[in-house]
């Protein structure tokens, strides 16, 4: 049906349903992230490595793996700017 090409292409949407499944999920964020600090955060929180990106974004784009907090430094301004070029 429709809606389930529109939940499997919201990413948030699609982790909710999977889990609900009972499959098993990489852990993460579902929320948005509001700074650089909250990302912060939620990186050490769910541990090193991880994956910085925005939600809207578009294949891959403005995707960063994370091993440290000075990488998630520098990962979090680039995918912000890069899913407001998108989303324009």
């Amino acid at each position: 049906p429709v809606s389930a090409i529109r939940d499997m292409g919201d990413k948030i949407r699609s982790k909710e349903i999977a889990e609900e499944a009972g499959v098993n999920i990489i852990p993460g964020y579902d929320g948005t992230i509001e700074s650089i600090e909250h990302c912060l955060q939620v990186s050490n929180d769910i541990g090193y490595p991880v994956l910085v990106k925005a939600a809207a974004g578009g294949g891959g784009k403005g995707m960063r793996t994370c091993y440290n907090d000075q990488e998630v430094k520098e990962a979090y301004p680039m995918a912000k700017s890069e899913a407001k070029k998108i989303l324009r």
